[in-house]
């Protein structure tokens, strides 16, 4: 059995994979998942569930949304009743979240000891379990109250996996990728900074100096501030051709 919660909520197995019935039932079963397993009270799965207005019924429901999981998970993943919560004990099952965060820290751990191939491959599968949008189909209280942590840590891997892939000399074929990124996170520096250096290698200098120039303005105009340190050295290692040889991150060291 498989529990994922990297795009759509699902329980798979050897034969098939499953839904579960209703976003509450998934709701409850990735909150218990995200729980790690700890104990999650009713009142806090009502609040996943209900946001801050659970019906009168709520109680009744909940034991009810665990009694389906538990006979859907059988006797080997054991939901059990702890006082006025419930706990998942699933730290033997296969887990998509689980596994992306040892594939994640692998590499993040490997690009800090400059080991860039392994960082990159370890990126690469832990990147490789996402599905689409962590929690898809659970409830909107839900998706507001974990996924903005979950695509932090998703964007975080895909950030340091491009360095690896930069360092080994994939700066062409990152292009296109780094512009799109670029475009949907404009924010986010590491990725600006992460394409300026790509483009610069590409022997493509004035549309790096132009995506720094980019970036300025936007911050200008919607913020009110000015690029930060990161977004600052890249820029002046593209006037001075430092960046060749030295990655955003390495500059501000």
């Amino acid at each position: 059995m498989e529990f994922r919660i990297l795009g759509p909520v699902r329980i798979r197995t050897a034969e098939h994979e499953d839904a579960l019935s209703g976003s509450k039932q998934r709701t409850m079963l990735a909150a218990l998942l995200l729980a790690e397993g700890r104990t999650l009270s009713d009142e806090r799965l009502g609040r996943m569930l209900w946001d801050d207005r659970p019906p009168s019924t709520a109680p009744a429901q909940i034991h009810t949304y665990a009694s389906r999981i538990r006979r859907r998970l059988g006797p080997d993943v054991p939901l059990v009743r702890i006082r006025t919560g419930y706990q998942l004990i699933a730290h033997h099952v296969r887990y998509d979240q689980r596994e992306f965060t040892r594939l994640s820290d692998e590499g993040h751990r490997a690009l800090r000891a400059q080991d860039y191939r392994l960082a990159a491959d370890r990126l690469r599968e832990a990147l490789a379990l996402w599905r689409g949008e962590a929690l898809a189909d659970a409830t909107e209280h839900l998706v507001l109250a974990e996924g903005p942590r979950l695509e932090e840590y998703r964007l975080e891997a895909l950030e340091s996996r491009i360095e690896a892939e930069l360092v080994l000399g994939r700066h062409r074929q990152l292009v296109s990728e780094l512009t799109g990124l670029v475009t949907h996170h404009p924010m986010r520096e590491r990725f600006r900074a992460l394409l300026m250096t790509a483009l610069y290698r590409s022997d493509r200098q004035a549309e790096a100096l132009a995506a720094y120039l980019d970036g300025r303005r936007m911050l200008a105009e919607e913020l009110g501030v000015e690029p930060g340190l990161l977004l600052a050295r890249t820029y002046r290692a593209v006037l001075t051709g430092e960046v060749r040889t030295r990655m955003p991150q390495q500059l501000t060291a």
